[in-house]
């Protein structure tokens, strides 16, 4: 599904015009220029990327000591403050029908291939010595 399409749905769903979610989905949407399939949709569309959602999107309010805090939510065009979260879950709802987690993503993913690794060292730690392995 279109980000508009996901903007007109979050309008009708939660009240305001689409211009006001239309970020939020954009940014669901935004791995399909690197992955222009499906399988984009394993980077965020899931928990983790829900919880990330709300930590980008939610609105920034200055409290009463003069403090600055995200709000996990943002203000559409009617004045109603709606849940970030609520769109985002809506968004991968619409899309996949469930909320999966990020360890569901990465199933079917065996082993680290090397080029994941890099040249990191692992260390072996014993009560008596430290050693690093190749």
């Amino acid at each position: 599904m279109k980000p508009l399409l996901h903007a007109k749905i979050s309008a009708k769903k939660f009240g305001g015009d689409p211009a006001d979610y239309i970020n939020i989905h954009n940014w669901f949407d935004q791995t399909k220029a690197h992955i222009p399939d499906a399988r984009h949709r394993l980077v965020l569309h899931n928990a983790f990327g829900i919880f990330l959602c709300e930590q980008v999107f939610g609105e920034m309010v200055v409290m009463p000591n003069g403090s600055v805090k995200r709000m996990p939510y943002i203000t559409n065009a009617y004045g109603t403050q709606i849940s970030v979260r609520d769109i985002a879950e809506q968004h991968v709802l619409d899309d996949l029908g469930h909320i999966p987690t990020l360890s569901d993503c990465f199933e079917g993913v065996s082993d680290l291939q090397e080029k994941f690794v890099g040249k990191a060292k692992r260390l072996v730690i014993s009560s008596k010595n430290v050693q690093i392995v190749d």
